[in-house]
């Protein structure tokens, strides 16, 4: 537990990275493979990612960022994505359990109708939360696993997802969460930590505002 404060303690946004460190693909894959195992409602993991390490790539992400230097110095810039159709894989994910005897095939059927039928009958509006929830979550995942490793992040809505679709060739299913950077942070541009929050305003029992 002591290992995890630390890390949770140490991991800041880096707003510029150190030109030139590359970031091998098998360090990734690493993360990757952690990263799998985060929370999502029903288990239809939501998340998807994708890793650009192109320079010239970079470059036109940069220029849909508004020019953040960030993205300019980072190792890899990494779309975050939430899928908004994610519940037309439940009963794939879901065929392990079958094949085990974890799920009856009553069970198993049940399970697929039911999470089709309950995110169906929630709309557009609430594929798009679940998307960004599911994705999110898995997104902070992704931040702890590389401060771990010795990577710094930095996770962005400053860019436009309009022309990140575009540029990534994103199916229409699928909708930017965030943008994150990662690489090695420059020690000469960080700053003390900004305020944080004393738990009590930010912390309620049983009701709204009472301590």
């Amino acid at each position: 537990m002591g290992d995890f404060v630390s890390i949770i303690e140490n991991r800041r946004s880096a707003n510029k990275f150190i030109k030139g460190v590359q970031l091998p693909v098998e360090e990734l894959e690493e993360i990757f493979k952690l990263v799998k195992l985060a929370p999502s409602a029903f288990n239809l993991q939501h998340a998807h990612y994708v890793v650009v390490n192109d320079r010239d790539m970079i470059e036109k992400l940069y220029g849909a960022a508004n020019k953040q230097y960030k993205v300019l110095t980072a190792s890899a810039v990494i779309l975050v994505l939430g899928n908004l159709e994610a519940y037309k894989d439940v009963a794939r994910i879901n065929e392990g359990f079958l094949n085990l005897g974890v799920f009856s095939k009553q069970e198993y059927d049940t399970e697929v109708e039911s999470v089709t039928g309950f995110y169906e009958g929630g709309g557009q509006q609430f594929m798009r939360d679940e998307a960004i929830r599911n994705s999110s979550l898995s997104a902070q995942l992704f931040m702890y696993i590389a401060k771990d490793r010795g990577w710094d992040t930095c996770p962005m809505i400053g860019f436009d997802p309009n022309a990140v679709q575009e540029l990534l060739n994103i199916p229409d299913n699928y909708i930017p969460t965030m943008m994150i950077t990662i690489g090695k942070a420059d020690p000469s541009s960080q700053r003390p930590r900004g305020y944080r929050k004393p738990v009590g305003e930010f912390v309620s029992y049983n009701e709204f505002g009472k301590q």
